[in-house]
This record gives C-alpha cells, structure tokens and sequence, in this order.
C-alpha cells in the first residue's frame, strides 16, 4: 500500500509538531527558552527584535511573525537580515538564522512611554535532530526603552500538534493537493488545485513567482477562502475542494516558468511542509482572450475589439485594411477627432488669400500623413512595450497639455490679427530664391502639426485600436497590427482631406470677408484651447475658459463687413447670441457649473449619476471583488482618467441613462481613476492586459471576470445597457 510506504516520511513530518519525537534523552535538548532568547526595544518609529540561537540551534526565517496585541498599534513589514541557506530534510532548502541577529520592523500609532504588547511567531530546530513546534510568544515593550527578560506563555511554548497515529492513512501531498496550470489567454495564466476531502491549504502561504529567465509576471489573483481557526497560526483563510487563481505574463511571452509555493494540512492532525514546484508552461496557441469557465459558449457575446484582433490575425489582410479604413471613418466623427477640423482649416486659411485648392489639399495630405505614421509609429511601440506602457498619459500630462493650448492661443491671436508670425527679414530675404524649399519646409510644418495632434488631441481608446495594439503586444506581428493601425489613421484623417480639397474653392480669393474667416479660425483655435485646458483645469475653471471664444466670436461678429445690410444684421444677431452665451459661461462658472453645454447648472436638466467606490491598488481590487463574491453581486470596474474625452462622455451620457442604471441595480461600481498614471495606475493596467481608459471590466458573482464583455471606447446608453444585462445576468436576473 502505497501510504504505508509513505509511513516513515509521515512520522518524519510529525517529528516538526511534537516535541518528545525523536528525543533521545530528556537532556539532550535544551528548552526552547533557552535555545532562543531574544530582547525587544521600540522607538516610536521602529520595532526591533534581536534573537540569540544557542550554538547548534537555528531558527527558520519563513516561520517568522510579528504582530501588535495592543489596539491601534500596527506592525508593519519585518526586515531581516541576509540568512544562510540550509539544506533541510523534510522542508527542502531553507533560508536560517543562527547566533545573534537582529529583526526590525516599522512601527506605528505609539508614543514614547507606551507600553505595547506584542506576539513573536517562530520555529527552529536542532542540529541534532529536533524540530520545534511552531509557537507564538508573548512579549511586551515599553517605546523608548529595551526590555530583556522574554514573556512567555506555557502554552505556546508546549504546544504540540495533534498526534499523528501509525495506523492514520495520510495522502501523498501530490494526491492531497493536485496542481495544473493552462494557459487562457497568451496574457493569462489560470493555475488549480484539487483538494481532496478532509484537506486544506492556507491562502497566505500560496506564493508564485517567476523563475529561470521568464520576467516579471503579474500579482497572483486568489479568491477569498473560508476563515479557519489554526492552533498556531491563528485566524488563517482556507481552500478547500477546489481552487483557481490566476496572473498575468508579459505580453508576447512563449512560454514561462514560474516557482509556485503552497502549504496545506489534514483535519485529521497532518501539516505538510511548504511545496515548492517550478512549471514550465506553454504559450503556444492559447487562444487571444480569456476562454475559462466564465467565457460564454460559441456564438455568445464578443467584444467589439475581441473581434477586431481576431480579424488581423487570421482574416484576409485586404479585408482587415478596408474594415480598418471603415474603422477610421466611424472615429473621425467622434469627439476625439473632430478637434482636428478646426486645427487643420485654421492651417489652411493661414495660408493667405489666394490659396489654391492643390495647394489646399497638399497641406492637408501632410497633416494627414504626420498625424498617420505618428499615430502607427506610437502604437507600434505601445503594443510592444506592452500594457505597462499607457500612451494616452504619456501626452496628456498637463505641462503638455498647457503647452499645446498655449500654441494655440498664439496661433489664434495671430489670426485675429493681433501680431504676424513670420520669419525674420534677413531669413527671408536668403529663402527669397528658393521659394519650393520653402513651400517643403511649411508641408513638413504641417505634418509636425499632425503628429502633435494624433497624440495628444485625438489619443483616445477604440476597439479598432486596442485590438491593433494587442495583436502587436501578444503576437508581435507587427507588419499586420501596424497595417491596421496605419489604413485607420488614413480612415480617420480622410474627412480632412475633404475638408482641404474644398478649403481652396470655399475659402475666398480676396476682399474683406477673407480677414472675417481668419478672424473665425481663430475662434476656433481658441475653443480647441479651452477644449484642451478643460482636461487639466477644475470643472468651474474649465468652463470658465469657455468664454473667452464666446467673446471673441462676438466681437469678431459684431465688426463683421457684410456687402448686404441682411448680412450685417444677422452677423450682429450672431454677435449678441454669443455674447449671451459667454454671459451664461461666467454666471454657471460662478455657481460651480461644469458643462459647456448647459452652463448654468440650474437650468440644465437633472441627472442622475452612479456613485462609484474608488481603488486604487490591485490588493484594494481583490477585496472588493471578493467582498462583492461573499454578497452574491456581480462588480463593474471602470478605469477613467481625467484626460480621456471619451471617459468624461461615458460620464455624462451613458452613466446618466436610467436603463443603464436599471441594468446596473444588483452590481458593485468599483472606479480606478489612472490619471496620474503611476506605479499602482501602470500595475493595474498590466495586470488586465489594457492601455488606457475608457476600459469596463465586469466579474460575475463568482468572482471571476468576463473578459469577452469588455467595453473598450465610447458606447452609447442602448447598446451599453444591454451588454450589462448579458455581463451580470447569472447574479441579477434572468439570462437572456
């Protein structure tokens, strides 16, 4: 019978918890207060514990605990010193102590004077064969002062595990606890335990980490587990059954190895030590989403991007280039494109009076050309970076957010006619000669002009996108994901061609009327800055920047010549509308208003907004789902940034929607707002394999994410709505 072979192993591992096993004469080992002594001091900064292993003695550095028993008073992470590696018979290789050492640990929420209580958790062993079991001791501190003398309690220091019996039958730990690993997704790895009957492993003693040369991978994502009152750890959370956890990999990884460490127990009296196992895990041909028990059957709901990214890969290349090219004309239409209107016919009517309609159309072609290959160079680099690398941040910080608008404000102040940009008088008397030199300098001028505002005036979140960028970052196929992303840019930017092929015939030749359309223009450019500063400034602020177009579009209006008195009245009537206009902007500013269309907050209709609970991290992640878990509710988890248009869009014209707030009835809204796009913003990011917000990810009430219902973009309230009902359907209501 195989666990009678196991027998002698069994009773080895016993020997950890009992005292009296394997003791050869009561002598021969000294009492555990005497083979490890230890003193505690405190300042109101810092704990600091220094131990004293008797020669021929040690102490195991993972059995290490301290904890504060005095309310308010909190102990954070210890710091040990370096340890030596021992070679342990039943644990493996281990990190020990041996003689002096000390540990400290940063301290909180105590004053000089207190007197603070303390549990010390430890175990060691002898050289000679003894193991002790583990055990917490009591001991106090007063802060300021060291105190030596040990308090111990008798019953830590004799605790024994339950007696393992020789005829008990124990499973073989890889019987106890069997562990597979597959690979969901080329980002997701699901690793499994299957535990049997009358086992359990401990939650905190489950580690993964990446071994051999596979890079940093991501936070391993548990469950919450069952509470268990354990004789030496104390309240410990527990597995039992069966469990799933997952992590992330870094994107267009083909395989990985990761080190995962776990420790359970028998109810019947048996600990198994700590088990370490390395897995080798293959990424070829996972699948490009998520497929688990959580994805839908063949023929569900997909994801706009989902479909997107599968079309690059394996559809036929001339079809993906013309869907793309569609892709991009849908998104020209968007406010995160038509911005760009403005931009590149204020560009135009810069050109002088007697622009001609080529002329018109070349510039345009170059700005749609910088803003093409830029848009495809970034996105390239982004998908390769990978997820930790949010290009929408990256240029809409707000120094550069500030900089861009004040270009504009300078370009629009030149096109009022407040001052001429031009070169200086030497300069082009030099230049005077070589006027295509020149006409080639003002195309490559334009196509920087495009470059800066692909990525930072139209650097929004799309399906098309995300599904570009995540075939480059899991595929590393960049000749078709940076194809894709190229025919979506000329997508985007063909209404401006329009715009400059039409410019040259509509813009007019001579006369008065042409200072009235750069005057225009240069509203425009004023609005595209307040535009863009309503990104970085307070709500009140960022309207109160409103009125300076509205102001001067009245003035430019009022002075407008007209060759009919028909003309003259309906520009003035213009004039007075927005003078009203920029009025109601400074009034709503006043009383906290925040919407450029409905300036005066109390005359704007009333709205309804979902109230979202903030996270930050991806531990404060892993607690509200598991929370929402242990309630039965489905969560709704929206990542948002101040800068992203598309976010504050969602904001105010989905979120606002009474169906979509119906559908939404029975689920937790978690928000992580990335905006400042740091340490904890970029983990998070990776850790769900996105690039930037506007990005909604739903878990059902089992706690496990429907990776095939993210919502990537802007999506209106209808259609939004019904893609929550499918999403949260098993813990609201009916499925569909």
């Amino acid at each position: 019978m195989r666990v009678k072979n196991l027998l002698a192993a069994v009773l080895a591992v016993a020997a950890l918890y009992s005292l009296p096993a394997f003791a050869i004469g009561e002598d021969e080992f000294l009492a555990p207060e005497d083979a490890f002594k230890y003193s505690v001091s405190a300042d109101e900064k810092t704990l600091t514990v220094e131990w004293n292993a008797t020669s021929g003695y040690y102490l195991y550095k993972k059995r290490f605990g301290i904890a504060a028993a005095t309310p308010g008073v909190t102990v954070g992470e210890p710091v040990y010193p370096k340890a030596e590696i021992h070679k342990d018979e039943y644990f493996g290789e281990q990190e020990v102590f041996r003689g002096t050492f000390k540990v400290t640990a940063p301290l909180t929420g105590t004053a000089a004077g207190d007197k603070i209580a303390l549990k010390l958790k430890w175990q060691g062993c002898a050289d000679a064969g003894l193991c002790y079991p583990p055990s917490t001791w009591d001991a106090t501190a007063t802060v300021g002062a060291a105190t030596t003398a040990a308090t111990t309690t008798a019953d830590a220091l004799f605790a024994k595990a339950p007696a393992v019996s020789g005829d008990e039958d124990f499973l073989d730990p890889e019987v106890a606890f069997v562990l597979t690993a597959d690979a969901r997704s080329v980002n997701d790895i699901l690793l499994n335990w299957r535990i049997a009957d009358g086992y359990y492993l401990y939650k905190e003693r489950i580690k993964v980490a990446p071994a051999n040369d596979t890079k940093a991978i991501g936070a391993v994502v548990l469950p919450k587990g069952e509470s268990h009152s354990d004789e030496y750890f104390g309240e410990q959370e527990v597995y039992r059954g069966s469990l799933d956890a997952s992590f992330s990999v870094p994107p267009g990884s083909a395989k990985v190895t990761v080190s995962v460490t776990y420790q359970g127990c028998a109810d019947a009296g048996l600990c198994y030590p700590p088990i370490t196992k390395t897995l080798n895990i293959s990424l070829d041909g996972a699948p490009a989403t998520m497929a688990s028990a959580a994805t839908p059957a063949a023929g569900a709901y997909v994801s706009e991007q989902d479909s997107y990214a599968e079309k690059i890969k394996n559809g036929n290349l001339a079809l993906v280039l013309l869907s793309f090219f569609g892709a991009g004309l849908l998104l020209a239409f968007t406010p995160c494109v038509l911005p760009m209107v403005p931009i590149l016919s204020g560009i135009i009517a810069g050109g002088g009076e007697n622009i001609s309609t080529r002329r018109s159309f070349l510039l345009s072609i170059a700005y749609v050309l910088g803003m093409a290959f830029t848009y495809t160079a970034a996105g390239v680099a982004a998908g390769a970076i990978g997820q930790g690398f949010n290009l929408q941040a990256t240029f809409n910080q707000p120094w550069i957010i500030a900089v861009f608008s004040l270009l504009f404000v300078v370009l629009a102040a030149s096109m009022l006619g407040f001052f001429t940009i031009e070169m200086p008088g030497f300069i082009q008397t030099r230049l005077s000669s070589k006027s295509n030199e020149q006409q080639a300098g003002t195309y490559i001028g334009v196509g920087v002009m495009g470059a800066l505002s692909a990525l930072i005036v139209s650097a929004c979140v799309a399906p098309p996108l995300i599904a570009a960028l995540t075939v480059i970052s899991q595929t590393g196929d960049v000749v078709r994901g940076g194809a894709a992303l190229f025919v979506m840019s000329i997508g985007m930017g063909t209404p401006l061609l329009i715009v400059g092929a039409s410019a040259g015939k509509l813009l007019p030749r001579a006369g008065a009327w042409m200072d009235t359309v750069k005057n225009l223009f240069g509203v425009l450019f004023l609005a595209v800055a307040a535009w863009m500063l309503a990104r970085i400034l307070p709500g009140w602020l960022g309207l109160l920047c409103w009125a300076v177009p509205a102001f001067v579009l009245a003035w430019v209006l009022w002075r407008a010549r007209a060759k009919s008195a028909g003309g003259r009245a309906t520009a003035r009537a213009l004039a007075v509308a927005a003078a009203i206009y920029g009025l109601a902007v400074l009034v709503g500013a006043s009383q906290g208003g925040t919407n450029p269309l409905m300036p005066i907050p109390q005359l704007a209709a009333k709205q309804t907004h979902l109230e979202f609970k903030r996270i930050k991290t991806l531990a404060d992640l892993e607690r509200e789902v598991a929370a929402a878990k242990s309630a039965g509710h489905p969560v709704m988890l929206d990542f948002y940034a101040d800068w992203c248009v598309s976010c504050i869009e969602m904001e105010h014209n989905t979120f606002t929607v009474k169906e979509v707030q119906d559908a939404l009835a029975g689920a937790v809204l978690l928000q992580a707002d990335v905006t400042k796009n740091d340490d904890d913003d970029q983990a998070l990011l990776k850790h769900f394999g996105i690039f930037g917000p506007p990005t909604i990810a739903f878990y059902g009430a089992d706690g496990v994410e429907r990776r095939n219902f993210r919502v990537v973009g802007f999506m209106k309230a209808a259609e939004f709505a019904a893609v929550v009902r499918q999403a949260v359907a098993p813990a609201t209501q009916p499925a569909p």
